[in-house]
C-alpha cells in the first residue's frame, strides 16, 4: 500500500513541478493539471481498497468525469483561440480578459 501512496505523491509532485516550470505553454499546464487530478484519484482508489469502502471509488469516478469535461472545454477554448490569434502561448493571451 505504501508504495502506491509514494507513487501517487511522486506523480502529484511531478504535476506541481510541471505547472511551475512550464508556465508559458497552455497545453502543458493542462497536462500537469490532469496529472495532479489522476494522482488524487489514485489516492482515492488506494484508500478505498484499504478501508474496504466503495464510496471512494464512486467519488473517484465523479472526479474523473469532471477532469474529462475540464480537458474537453479547455482544449476547445484553446482551439478557438488558436484559430483567432495563431498562438497559444500564455504570455500572449489577452483576448479572454474581462
Amino acid at each position: 500500500m505504501f508504495k502506491y501512496i509514494f507513487l501517487s505523491s511522486v506523480l502529484f509532485l511531478l504535476g506541481i513541478l510541471g505547472y511551475l516550470i512550464v508556465r508559458k505553454h497552455v497545453i502543458m499546464l493542462l497536462v500537469s493539471l490532469e496529472l495532479m487530478l489522476l494522482s488524487i484519484n489514485m489516492n482515492l482508489f488506494i484508500f478505498s481498497a484499504y478501508l474496504d469502502d466503495i464510496f471512494g471509488q464512486f467519488f473517484s469516478l465523479f472526479v474523473l468525469t469532471v477532469a474529462a469535461a475540464e480537458s474537453a472545454v479547455g482544449l476547445a477554448i484553446l482551439l478557438v483561440y488558436y484559430r483567432l490569434r495563431g498562438t497559444i502561448m500564455v504570455n500572449i493571451i489577452n483576448l479572454l480578459k474581462g
